[in-house]
């Protein structure tokens, strides 16, 4: 905790595993709780003492959503300190982006302008400026809904088994279906149309994405997270390891294993991108090494930090600093670039699951056998098991929690992951 910070008063949006980890880190600072908006309770911010949950019918969509912070703003309105709002998820950073000349009279918005915000959001035009970049992607066609309401057959030009996800991830989280997932690994033309089929008549307008699928297990992953500041010059770069992902359909590729790496190859490439297109606040890049051409092949750009991410903390980076330090302090703008993770002593694990279920699913190799050598020294760490935060009803929540990760990897490691 630094006693000497001058006052400021974080808000967050959301209420899943992200806000916990930015109050935790934030907590960190201040020693005080933050307040936060939602509209549900979920598990991970039950029980605390770190998170003030507000909750608010419809708050996840406009125009209730923006009518919700109109109000939420005027409370904050007499405050002389800086008071900073944080989206935590897909759709608040998008909200926040459309409403920020609305918003930004009392809030700090720390988030890029609604257009680029659009631009790479959308997988299509997203590589597109990859191209512009030479960041490689994976092979990839768009399937639009008017192809497949069409009489003739869509193209899959790639062997299977194809990757297949939707373009648009805020309108993906309302539609449901049996059989329905993050995303899909897709072995057989059959399949490919079963999925199509069943998201389009229940409701999803927008594209699909088919790629290349890249060979190669959870370990192939890498995850990176930066904070660029309002100058739109890089900050802050924290690279992560990925070694297992969660297999359940509602979370498939959701990381739950990641060991912290230095790759000044990676961290050069992407501050150039990032500062060439003028981006500012937070900023979490997945990708994944491909064999075959010894390249690692950029996913997806999230404009937020990730659920993961407290990672980044965990490993002396504290996640809530960089923004802190921009817009409180302001002391960042001359101070030099900080490029996560070469001092390999003071490397921590970072784990979403229990130690067991690490054990028993990561993929057998070099890099889990250090992963484990960080367990038996202590040096790991999970994003909820805070003990400065912990009593007797969080912790049977965490219990229950843990249990249903168990029971998820034993139920769909095989067919989703195996």
């Amino acid at each position: 905790m630094n006693s000497n910070l001058p006052d400021f008063t974080p808000v967050l949006l959301g209420s899943d595993f992200n806000v916990y980890g930015m109050a935790r880190s934030f907590y960190e600072l201040t020693g005080k709780p933050v307040k936060a908006f939602a509209e549900q309770q979920l598990a991970p911010t039950r029980f605390t003492k770190i998170v003030d949950l507000e909750l608010i019918d419809g708050f996840a969509d406009d125009p209730q959503w923006i009518n919700s912070m109109l109000k939420i703003k005027e409370r904050y309105r007499g405050h002389q300190e800086p008071v900073i709002l944080i989206g935590c998820g897909d759709g608040y950073a998008e909200l926040i982006s459309k409403h920020k000349d609305e918003l930004s009279d009392v809030f700090v918005c720390p988030y890029i302008d609604f257009d680029l915000l659009r631009r790479l959001n959308k997988k299509e035009s997203f590589y597109e400026i990859c191209d512009q970049y030479n960041l490689p992607y994976p092979k990839t066609k768009v399937i639009t809904k008017e192809m497949w309401a069409s009489d003739e057959p869509i193209e899959q030009p790639f062997d299977y088994p194809v990757a297949l996800k939707p373009s648009n991830s805020v309108e993906w989280v309302d539609i449901h279906f049996d059989g329905r997932k993050k995303a899909y690994r897709v072995k057989s033309r059959p399949e490919l149309d079963e999925i199509l089929q069943k998201a389009y008549t229940n409701g999803y307008e927008s594209d699909f994405i088919l790629q290349d699928f890249i060979p190669g297990d959870d370990s192939n992953m890498r995850v990176l997270n930066a904070y660029v500041d309002q100058n739109h010059h890089v900050k802050m770069m924290c690279l992560g390891h990925p070694l297992l992902e969660d297999p359940s359909p509602s979370a498939i590729g959701n990381y739950v294993a990641i060991l912290p790496e230095y790759n000044k190859d990676i961290y050069q490439r992407f501050q150039k991108f990032l500062e060439d297109i003028k981006f500012t606040g937070y900023a979490n890049f997945d990708m994944k090494y491909d064999s075959r051409d010894n390249t690692y092949k950029l996913f997806e750009i999230n404009l937020r930090q990730g659920r993961s991410s407290f990672f980044v903390t965990l490993n002396g980076y504290n996640l809530a600093q960089w923004v802190v330090r921009d817009y409180v302090t302001k002391d960042l703008a001359d101070a030099e670039a900080v490029y996560g993770n070469k001092d390999a002593n003071k490397h921590q694990l970072w784990l979403g699951v229990p130690v067991k279920v690490f054990k028993k699913y990561a993929r057998q190799n070099g890099d889990k056998e250090r992963a484990l050598d960080l367990i038996d020294h202590k040096r790991y760490g999970m994003t909820y098991r805070y003990d400065k935060d912990m009593n007797i009803k969080r912790w049977a929540l965490l219990k229950w929690m843990e249990h249903i990760y168990t029971k998820n990897f034993n139920r769909y490691f095989k067919e989703n992951k195996g």
